[in-house]
């Protein structure tokens, strides 16, 4: 009984760690935000975006939004071809399928003339060992590759059964 008790644990504590160690949040802009005037094509260079992530788009209400386009709404900043515009101020846009995803302000002439425009790739989630590459971001702060989590994770849950 205690044996199978622990295995149930094992087991749910595998799965806890694997998805909540998956996914990141990525504040678009960093502490600057979604704004007029910032290279956004510079600031997602350097990450790695994987399916369950999460983009978090901070703005002043009213001032912004973020309307999520596609190929061509981007390269014309047309918003016509929008899945949606949000407006809220804080946008949190899950990241559920791989491939281009394309982001533009639909207020004026924000995205034509101002830059306020954000594409990304989106990569599927693997299970491989193999380490991904750790970018830091111009906050300066380090982004883990999740796998890392993972594995952690299993280690520190064998050692449990052990103990």
């Amino acid at each position: 009984m205690a044996t199978s008790r622990l295995s149930i644990v094992f087991i749910a504590t595998i799965f806890v760690l694997a998805t909540s160690s998956s996914a990141k949040d990525y504040i678009v802009g960093d502490e600057n935000g979604w704004k007029l005037d910032f290279d956004y094509e510079t600031w997602a260079n350097d990450k790695v975006f994987y399916v369950g992530d999460t983009l978090v788009f901070n703005y002043a209400a009213g001032a912004h939004n973020v309307a999520k386009v596609n190929g061509t709404g981007f390269q014309q900043c047309s918003t016509s071809a929008s899945n949606g515009i949000m407006t809220s101020g804080r946008d949190v846009v899950p990241l559920q399928t791989p491939g281009r995803k394309w982001y533009i302000c639909g207020v004026g002439k924000h995205c034509e003339l101002r830059n306020m425009k954000l594409v990304i790739t989106v990569l599927p989630q693997t299970w491989a060992l193999a380490p991904s590459p750790i970018a830091t971001s111009t906050s300066g702060k380090l982004a883990v590759p999740t796998i890392y989590g993972f594995v952690v994770g299993l280690f520190a849950s064998l050692l449990l059964l052990l103990v």
